[in-house]
């Protein structure tokens, strides 16, 4: 059974950073890509990076954060800088194969208040 552990999530003041690691259990093959996903209380989870062949954020974060992965130690991270109030939510590690079955972290929460 494949598991995704993310860890680096915490409360932060606004623009401040944190860093989000993302470790899979066991090698996945055929994956299409890997990314990270928020969702804040109300609102439906929204795609915020993700890394394949090619990398793409959400405009919201663009010069913010960057998304980065090694393959040699099957982990995802995200650099997330500048941080805003309205950064403030769950975010979740995915992995997407190319038969479009998803796995998903738990969750780490990432508060940013002063």
């Amino acid at each position: 059974q494949v598991q995704l552990v993310e860890s680096g999530g915490g409360l932060v003041q606004p623009g401040g950073s944190l860093r989000l690691s993302c470790v899979v259990s066991r090698r996945i093959f055929n994956i299409n890509a890997m990314g990270w996903y928020r969702q804040a209380p109300g609102k439906q989870r929204e795609l915020v990076a993700a890394i394949g062949s090619s990398t793409n954020y959400a405009d919201s974060v663009k010069g913010r954060f960057t998304i980065s992965r090694d393959n040699g130690k099957n982990t995802v991270y995200l650099q997330m800088n500048s941080l805003k109030p309205e950064d403030t939510a769950v975010y979740y590690c995915n992995v997407r194969q190319y038969n479009a079955i998803d796995y998903w972290g738990q969750g780490t929460q990432v508060t940013v208040s002063s």
